[in-house]
Parts: structure tokens; C-alpha cells; sequence
């Protein structure tokens, strides 16, 4: 794993993830009101749509940049997942069982931690983007879990 990566995942374990949820603390979100809400808003089929998306063109140009590197991405998915898969599930446990949040909640989260170490381990090749911005509101605090309007224009829904 490229020590970029191991850089973020020890940034992202350094910070509380969920420790504004809630809050309005910025204009560059929608921001959601509860756990119900944000639930309801991850596991919309549009939501899901727009971050296969993300991660959909995010490998089609790393392939058209650099097919050797690209050829390396499920082995690195493996290596990454062998550390985003624990701290995803340590800093989701307390959330989880004081909100009693459904797996989706906890894929959700998986998906965007996984997808951001991966931006990191290409970011030579492709710089970070969409997952990048993800991890902008982790680290504040809260949980990005939709957007509003037609994609890139619109708003990032975050709770």
C-alpha cells in the first residue's frame, strides 16, 4: 500500500467521523436533521447510482492512463480493504448501535473509505475527486450520504 494511503487511513482514524451530524456548519451542503433522514438519502437508488459513478470513471481513466497500474487494482482493492474494512467498522460501532443504523449505513460508509484509499493509491496517475470530497466531511464529522440535483451541478446532501 502506498504510504499516501496509509497516511489517509491514519488521518481518517484520527478524527470522529460522526461528531457533528446534525449540525449546519457549512453552505456548501444540504444538511440533513437525522439518522432516519441520512439513512433514507444513502440508500436512494440515485445516491448509489452517482457514486458507481464516481467509481466507474475513476478506474476507466485510470485504465486509459496507465493499463499496467490499472491491471494492479483488484489485488490493491484487497490490500486496501484489510485496513478500511476494521476502521470503518470501529469508528461506525458506537453510531451503529446507539441509532440501531441498517447495514446499508455501514456499506455506505465502506464503499466511500474504500473508494478514497483507492483515489490515493492512483493519485499519481489520476488525482482524487469525487471520494476525496467524501472524505472532506468524514473528517468534520458527517456522514455525505446524497445529492441534490443533476449531478455535477447541484448539492452534496450530508447529515
Amino acid at each position: 500500500m502506498h504510504e499516501r494511503t496509509v497516511s489517509t487511513i491514519a488521518e481518517l482514524d484520527d478524527t470522529d467521523w460522526f461528531g457533528n451530524v446534525g449540525r449546519v456548519d457549512s453552505q456548501n451542503a444540504i444538511f440533513l436533521s437525522s439518522w432516519g433522514d441520512a439513512v433514507l438519502s444513502c440508500s436512494n437508488e440515485e445516491w448509489d447510482a452517482l457514486t458507481q459513478e464516481a467509481a466507474n470513471q475513476y478506474t476507466s481513466k485510470l485504465m486509459q492512463a496507465d493499463a499496467q497500474q490499472f491491471k494492479k487494482w483488484n489485488v490493491l482493492v484487497q490490500e486496501v480493504k484489510e485496513a478500511t474494512v476494521p476502521l470503518v467498522l470501529k469508528k461506525t460501532l458506537a453510531v451503529v448501535e446507539a441509532n440501531n443504523l441498517p447495514k446499508v449505513f455501514i456499506d455506505t460508509v465502506q464503499w466511500d473509505i474504500l473508494h478514497l484509499c483507492m483515489e490515493a493509491e492512483y493519485a499519481e496517475i489520476i488525482p482524487p475527486g469525487f471520494y476525496a470530497s467524501q472524505a472532506y466531511w468524514y473528517t468534520r464529522g458527517h456522514f455525505p450520504c446524497g445529492w441534490q440535483g443533476h449531478f455535477p451541478k447541484g448539492k452534496l446532501v450530508v447529515f
